[in-house]
């Protein structure tokens, strides 16, 4: 008769304890999805989304106006590639990787010189 009566008390502590813990649970997801909450959460979403895309339209521009200096830059005659000049690159030279200016002291270039006559092969 005891062992009956112990597990009758776990099993109504264990039902008042799941419905308190649902109920608590139900509540804050009914507090959440107030008009006042949703309203703001979108408003908070909504202004990243434009952060994010300002900030793409802002790179998308800085790319552009790289790019446009690069064309002009050619077009005058001012641009050549690293492997068509024969002088060291210096400090008042401009270097474009993808378009994007750097600076010349963050790249380092080899030049891979072979001979016309052999042939390369990886092992």
């Amino acid at each position: 008769m005891i062992k009956r009566f112990v597990w009758f008390v776990g099993g109504a502590a264990a039902g008042v304890a799941g419905t308190l813990a649902a109920g608590r649970r139900v509540k804050r997801r009914v507090s959440s999805l107030a008009p006042v909450r949703l309203a703001r959460g979108t408003g908070e979403r909504v202004r990243q989304r434009i952060d994010h895309v300002g900030e793409v339209m802002n790179d998308g521009r800085r790319a552009m106006r790289n790019r446009e200096a690069e064309l002009k830059a050619r077009l005058e005659g001012r641009a050549t590639a690293l492997s068509d000049i024969d002088r060291p690159v210096t400090d008042d030279d401009a270097l474009l990787v993808d378009g994007e200016p750097i600076e010349p002291g963050r790249v380092v270039v080899l030049r891979d010189v072979t001979d016309p006559g052999t042939s390369r092969r990886r092992r």
